[in-house]
């Protein structure tokens, strides 16, 4: 968000008597600092504009699932792996690669992943989704989902952290009851939705990956006083192989890349309630 250059000149005179044989002007800077015509409708003072203070609202949405839960949890960038090819990560292919999607679950989420790249990456993007979906709103389901994607040796931690996190004082800010449930007649949006994924460290027993997302967040339904907004931001994943499976042992999470918004029409609240309902989510696996 930019806005606007004064372009009044340094001090209170313009020019006089210029080349052109014409009397000087007389600049007036006024109080709002305006410079010229005093007749001149006034210019409205910049301020943040609404995408701008939503958008604010979402990151703090999400950081509050991911990154406040891990203790510690500035970003450290690890070291790339020589074995790789070229001189630094690369993007991993969309194509599907024909490697069967994994067939086992943890609840509702995704377990077992090969042990290899593309293992890790499909992990990681699975466990982006877990972490920014609407379960961990509420103390059942942040227990599942953090047991299920993180080392167990950190969960009860990262648990503890959490249930401060998200306290009824917080809840009550994003629109939601006491106990994570939405008002009656509104539905409750989070979803995370990961864009690509790219492997940075790669090795038998840990992996580093990030993952390119884009999140809704917010009260969709007749009434919302908190209508669903985007955002777009980058999880980093530092995973460990714990007991045949990718696990997180710490996380972080960055602002965009974020594309132009297109400008698309907004759908009502009842739109996109239903789209929410009617619509499932992926397991991200190639």
């Amino acid at each position: 968000m930019s806005f606007g250059d004064d372009q009044g000149y340094g001090g209170d005179t313009g020019r006089s008597g210029d080349g052109f044989g014409g009397t000087g002007q007389t600049r007036t800077r006024l109080p709002d600092g305006r410079t010229g015509d005093p007749y001149a409708p006034a210019r409205r003072p910049p301020r943040p504009t609404r995408s701008l203070i939503t958008a604010v609202g979402v990151v703090v949405l999400l950081i509050a699932a991911i990154a406040f839960a891990n203790r510690g949890g500035g970003r450290t960038d690890a070291p790339h792996d020589t074995s790789r090819a070229g001189s630094g990560p690369q993007a991993d292919p969309t194509a599907a690669s024909g490697v069967k999607p994994v067939t086992g679950k943890s609840g509702t989420i995704p377990s077992g992943f090969a042990r290899d790249e593309q293992g890790a990456a499909s992990a990681a993007a699975n466990y982006a989704v877990a972490l920014g979906s609407v379960g961990m709103f509420t103390a059942n389901g942040r227990d599942t989902i953090i047991r299920a994607t993180h080392d167990p040796a950190k969960a009860d931690g990262l648990l503890t952290d959490l249930d401060r996190a998200y306290s009824p004082e917080f809840l009550k800010t994003v629109g939601l009851d006491e106990d994570g449930s939405a008002p009656s007649g509104l539905t409750f949006v989070s979803r995370t939705v990961p864009i690509g994924t790219k492997v940075t460290k790669a090795g038998s027993t840990a992996a580093t990956v990030e993952v390119w997302s884009t999140g809704l967040v917010g009260l969709a339904g007749e009434g919302s006083t908190k209508p669903v907004t985007e955002t777009w931001f980058t999880l980093t994943q530092q995973l460990s192989w714990i007991d045949g499976d990718w696990k997180i042992t710490s996380s972080s999470q960055t602002q965009g890349p974020t594309p132009v918004s297109a400008g698309n029409r907004a759908s009502s609240a009842d739109e996109i309630a239903q789209a929410v309902q009617g619509y499932g989510g992926f397991t991200y696996a190639r």
